[in-house]
């Protein structure tokens, strides 16, 4: 019998990539806002002012999930990189994208400070200072790169205009502002003396670095808000993440409050004391105003048929930062309006996640959120008239 060309049986290519590794083609740096707002649930939720039976044990099991979520994303992204450097490169030049690379420094930093506020209940003090140790040092050095290399490819590559200010250039530039908040947790588990002054004297000047970047960058946002109208619906989540640096930074400086004492010389360790106050409460008091405002645009897009993606997540990392830094004015101040603050901003908080982590779910049982972009459909052709 001959076999001709036509009738053999096609065989299967050798450089085919595994099913595993083609799923993942299209998986960004975004994705890691899921594992920041996870585990904010769990860290926010440690310092509330009540006392629920099993809250502290339903807060573990929320923060070990985001631990095996960071770890998959962390694999997934491997992949990722290793078989389709075209997409990640493509991710790098994309302006939209690129500042999404500062989310991976954040939800390291934000799983390692929840091991040593909650997840030493189940794994003990030293593993979690040592989990805490590691990922806060990866974090804090990724998130220094991201908040360099992301505004020179802007800078460089990107050739943006104000015209395209969106909140998410933000987060390069708010990573080290969690580092600097999450940072003074570990000063108590080194030795007294130098290290422990270096440690909480980096995380200021990691507070500084971040500070003063927002404050050159939110006026861009604030201004293409005004000038240019409300951005597209699918963004419209993207202005919760100008609370980030508030909250943050209102949480960081009530860190360096506590950690102060004995650590950092007199008088200075009491100006940190005071710098909690006269700097958080201004600044929540600014962050309740744009949350009333994001608020409203996104009930705005909602009424005028915006989606679930991926920017949906922007509701939780930012509003617990909120709730850490009303919690560390609390403990400052001593109001009760605080308390009641924080209890509403985290019930806010368990809203946004539990609605963002249905949809997400959904959307990867269904695959809509690992499909590629769908190609535009190409225009009908103008029917003429034949003449002859």
């Amino acid at each position: 019998m001959v076999v001709t060309a036509r009738s053999r049986p096609s065989l299967p290519r050798a450089t085919a990539r595994p099913a595993r590794a083609t799923a993942v083609r299209h998986l960004g740096p975004n994705w890691y806002a899921c594992v920041m707002g996870t585990a904010v649930v769990a860290g926010s939720g440690a310092a509330l002012p009540v006392r629920v039976p099993g809250l502290r044990t339903a807060l573990t099991a929320v923060w070990a999930l985001s631990l095996v979520l960071l770890v998959a994303l962390l694999a997934a992204r491997a992949l990722h990189w290793a078989h389709h450097r075209d997409r990640a490169r493509a991710h790098l030049l994309d302006p939209a994208t690129a500042p999404f690379y500062g989310c991976l420094s954040m939800a390291l930093l934000a799983v390692g400070g929840g091991a040593l506020t909650v997840g030493r209940d189940w794994t003990g003090t030293g593993p979690a200072v040592a989990l805490d140790a590691v990922l806060f040092t990866a974090g804090t050095a990724i998130g220094l790169v991201a908040a360099v290399a992301v505004p020179y490819l802007m800078a460089v590559r990107h050739r943006v205009t104000p015209e395209q200010a969106t909140p998410a250039w933000l987060l390069p530039l708010v990573a080290p502002m969690v580092s600097a908040a999450l940072g003074p947790h570990l000063v108590p588990h080194l030795p007294p003396g130098q290290p422990r002054l270096t440690l909480l004297l980096a995380c200021f000047a990691l507070f500084g670095l971040s500070l003063i970047a927002t404050l050159l960058m939110l006026p861009l946002v604030f201004a293409r808000l005004v000038a240019g109208g409300p951005p597209p619906l699918a963004l419209t989540p993207t202005l919760f993440l100008v609370l980030g640096p508030l909250g943050q930074s209102t949480t960081a400086v009530g860190a360096f409050a506590d950690a102060a004492p004995g650590v950092v010389p007199a008088p200075y360790d009491e100006g940190f004391g005071l710098l909690s106050v006269l700097y958080g409460v201004p600044v929540m008091g600014f962050a309740l105003l744009w949350l009333c405002l994001a608020g409203a645009l996104v009930v705005r897009a909602r009424r005028r048929g915006m989606r679930f993606s991926m920017t949906w997540w922007s509701f939780t990392f930012p509003v617990g930062t909120c709730v850490t830094g009303a919690e560390a004015l609390a403990r400052r101040t001593g109001l009760l309006a605080y308390d009641g603050l924080t209890l509403v901003l985290y019930a806010v908080l368990l809203a946004a996640w539990a609605t963002a982590a249905v949809h997400t779910v959904r959307g990867l049982v269904s695959g809509a959120l690992l499909a590629g972009p769908v190609p535009a459909r190409p225009a009908p052709r103008p029917a003429t008239d034949r003449t002859r």
